[in-house]
């Protein structure tokens, strides 16, 4: 039996409602197109007319009289004004099409790689933020975060630059373990490798979570702008204190924060200590300080290692002695011990008198320490007193006398500092990598932030007396005899070091200040003189 053809409707059918379809989708397009201004336009009245009715409604009623009023009145002034009535049309079109325009859509909210880090931290913080008696609790498991993350960030990779945390009034955040645990949390959950700042607000029960920036280590030895008694001890973040200064960065002038610690009659941390580990660019700072003690007054440098850091400054002026050996350091120290008596003394009868301190007294006196423990035991081993007892009087009267004392150790050897020492030092400065116990031990408190992950040269905190706990990067002062040393930053420090002192002048007083060849004798390796 033959097979009969099915009728054409059937057969053509698939394809005529395709192209149906495509030439209505066509034809809705171009119809779009060409409404688009009108549509614009009546999306735009629709708005504004909505707008006008929430603006009438939230008038009250005793000042909808008198605002109809003025529309009216409005509305008769534009109909007489000639053209008005088409400007005034034109200028509703305007708006309205203005209103209605189409605008991109604004992406707001975490995406869902974001949420799910959220969302893990959120219900990583559940044990530590919760109580099982809580009625309300903030942080439960299952429960959403965005009720106790009221503000966070992030970076191109994804990971949290910025975190705010309400968390219960019931949380102990006055006590420093608690808080411990909750910053290590943070910590570990967005990610190690960065350094990060958190700020404890106990008022308002919230904990706000910055990623920093590394500080800067391009900043060399130069002369920084301060005023007699300031000395630059490195750089900050920007938002930690309130000054600037310039400084020549990379061939480049900019503003950077600075610690500034001031030193002088009306210093309240007149001394300071400085810890590292070795290789942590104590002798750097030290370097550094001494350069900047050198404008306005005079210094004697006891080094207690020996290894000639400080040979560039024998025979400079004002630079009274660099000793490196138990004996000279001995008889350098009694020298200052007399020396500090004396201004005293002087100081005490000009008062007594109704005269002015005299000059010789005015003039900075700065006592440089590095790695004093070194000659400590070498007293002990030849029965000779520990240059540490020397300090004692300048280290209790040294303000009044304009003598201030700067000490540089090494973790191990903070036992054998004295107590004088740690009583009168303080100003802190703690460099290299070093644990938050390490930390607190120095300057009294545990800092608000991460250890960092890469600790250059230079680099560790700063508290000066009871005040809060800086990042410090410490201005690259390297040793301008060292081989290592780069041709720019040798001549940088040469170009900071004051000039020779004449072959008359080493035996001559210097300010009032004793003959050096006497009890203050200069014993230095011997070095080249290469400048």
């Amino acid at each position: 039996m033959a097979r009969r053809p099915l009728p054409r409707i059937l057969n053509n059918g698939s394809a005529s409602i395709t192209r149906g379809r495509e030439f209505a989708r066509t034809a809705a397009d171009n119809a779009t197109d060409v409404l688009h201004p009108l549509i614009t336009v009546t999306r735009g009245l629709r708005l504004l007319a909505g707008a006008g009715r929430q603006k009438w409604a939230a008038t009250p009623k005793d000042k909808r009289g008198p605002t109809l009023f003025s529309v009216a009145a409005c509305v008769l002034l534009v109909a007489l004004i000639p053209y008005g009535s088409v400007l005034a049309l034109v200028t509703v079109m305007g708006a309205a099409a203005w209103k209605g325009r189409e605008r991109t859509p604004v992406k707001t909210g975490p995406d869902e790689a974001q949420t799910r880090r959220l969302r893990s931290l959120y219900e990583a913080l559940v044990p530590y933020f919760s109580v099982a008696d809580d009625p309300s609790p903030l942080f439960a498991h299952g429960a959403h975060w965005d009720k106790v993350f009221s503000g966070y960030e992030f970076d191109a990779n994804g990971r949290l630059t910025r975190l705010q945390v309400t968390y219960p009034a019931y949380f102990t955040d006055s006590e420093a373990a608690s808080r411990i645990r909750i910053e290590q949390l943070l910590h570990a959950k967005s990610g190690r490798g960065r350094e990060y700042h958190f700020a404890w607000n106990e008022e308002g029960n919230q904990l706000v979570m910055n990623v920093l920036d590394a500080l800067p280590t391009s900043i060399g030895a130069q002369r920084f702008v301060t005023a007699p008694g300031e000395t630059v001890l490195g750089f900050t973040d920007g938002d930690a204190v309130q000054r600037t200064v310039p400084v020549n960065d990379g061939g480049a002038t900019r503003d950077a924060p600075p610690v500034v610690w001031r030193t002088g009659a009306r210093s309240t941390e007149p001394h300071l200590l400085v810890v590292g580990q070795p290789g942590s660019g104590t002798t750097t700072l030290m370097r550094s300080i001494a350069l900047q003690a050198l404008q306005h007054g005079d210094i004697l440098i006891v080094e207690g290692s020996g290894t000639g850091e400080y040979a560039c400054l024998t025979g400079r002026d004002g630079v009274l002695a660099v000793e490196c050996g138990l004996a000279g350091a001995l008889a350098t120290l009694e020298w200052a011990v007399h020396e500090t008596e004396r201004r005293l003394i002087a100081a005490n009868r000009a008062r007594q008198s109704g005269h002015p301190a005299p000059d010789d007294t005015k003039r900075p006196l700065w006592i440089l320490l590095d790695r004093p423990s070194i000659l400590g035991h070498l007293a002990a081993a030849d029965a000779k007193p520990d240059p540490q007892e020397l300090l004692q009087v300048p280290l209790r009267h040294g303000r009044a006398a304009n003598v201030t004392v700067v000490m540089t150790d090494q973790f191990d050897s903070l036992d054998t500092l004295g107590e004088t020492v740690r009583t009168h030092t303080r100003a802190r400065v703690v460099l290299g990598d070093c644990s938050r116990d390490q930390v607190e031990v120095v300057l009294g408190t545990e800092p608000h932030t991460t250890p960092a992950p890469d600790v250059p040269p230079g680099r560790g905190y700063a508290r000066l007396g009871t005040g809060p706990v800086l990042r410090l990067q410490v201005p690259a002062t390297p040793d301008p005899y060292d081989e290592a040393t780069s041709e720019a930053q040798r001549q940088a420090v040469l170009g900071l070091l004051p000039g020779r002192q004449a072959p008359a002048e080493e035996t001559a007083p210097v300010g009032g200040v004793p003959d050096p060849a006497m009890p203050c004798a200069v014993a230095v390796k011997d070095v080249a003189v290469r400048d």
